[in-house]
């Protein structure tokens, strides 16, 4: 038995929620800031009121105004038609190479593990050029299907490095019983591995959608157009049609984070869950 830790002196406290609450302040500055644009007027803008309280609001009419003078419904359109499919294809695809490297004993098992891990540290930006002609070779470019491809094809990397950890301490026990009572392996690896790597795939699809959903880079470089465009992109293109609007820019951004933030929150108890698995024992 280890002896109960001694409570904290008030001083070492005091300093604590000092730098606990000033951190939190920082962090959520630029939020605050950007929630405060989103609702003001142009002419509040224009009279250089950024940080003080709204003399005048206009939210209705800010957010009234994305979605009915722009295309921040195609983008989002976009953004989901990407997105979902990315994700339930990296999982899936991660998943079955996971139980894979996992559970099978082969010559070069390390040295396909290994090629999982060395695609993670790659530098994407020195890919820009060769993704971007064998997307045009393949007729892909400006498209929302090689998007998510590309998507699928770089975290499914990531996504098995992840879940292999998390079937290997599966009880082996376990899988070799179902074996000898003849349970074919896709059984095996649908309704018994699956269900017990549930809070790490949790975990992986709040990881992987917002990855996928903010990123910026590749969707500039891969569908630069309206018809593909995602949302972050988006983003940035009503920056040129409304150059001093950033009411506008404000609210669009804000709609763009909360697909993430529900996301997280739906997930929340299987990605905490997700996360913490193998941290104890017992």
């Amino acid at each position: 038995m280890f002896p109960a830790p001694l409570p904290p002196k008030p001083a070492i406290r005091a300093a604590y929620q000092c730098v606990l609450w000033t951190s939190l302040a920082l962090w959520l500055l630029p939020l605050a800031a950007i929630m405060l644009t989103s609702v003001r007027t142009a002419a509040d803008i224009a009279a250089a009121n950024y940080w003080s309280w709204p003399a005048d609001t206009a939210m209705v009419e800010n957010y009234r105004a994305i979605f009915a003078g722009t295309n921040m419904l195609r983008y989002f359109a976009n953004s989901a038609l990407v997105t979902l499919p990315s994700v339930a294809a990296a999982l899936l695809l991660s998943s079955m190479a996971s139980y894979a490297l996992a559970t099978f004993r082969f010559r070069a098992d390390f040295l396909v593990y290994a090629m999982f891990i060395a695609g993670n540290f790659i530098p994407f930006q020195i890919l820009m050029i060769p993704v971007r002609d064998f997307s045009l070779s393949l007729g892909l470019y400006n498209t929302k299907t090689g998007l998510a491809l590309f998507h699928i094809a770089f975290q499914t990397g990531f996504c098995t490095f992840f879940l292999r950890g998390f079937i290997r301490q599966l009880p082996g026990e376990m899988l070799e019983a179902a074996r000898a009572d003849g349970v074919p392996e896709w059984r095996i690896y649908l309704h018994i591995v699956m269900p017990l790597i549930l809070p790490a795939l949790a975990a992986l699809a709040v990881l992987e959608f917002t990855f996928i959903w903010n990123d910026f880079f590749w969707g500039l470089i891969l569908a630069p157009d309206d018809q593909s465009r995602p949302v972050t992109v988006g983003l940035q293109a009503l920056k040129g049609t409304y150059r001093a609007q950033w009411h506008l820019l404000s609210a669009g951004s804000i709609i763009a984070a909360l697909p993430p933030v529900v996301c997280f929150f739906w997930l929340q108890r299987h990605f905490i869950a997700g996360l913490t698995a193998g941290a104890t024992k017992g």
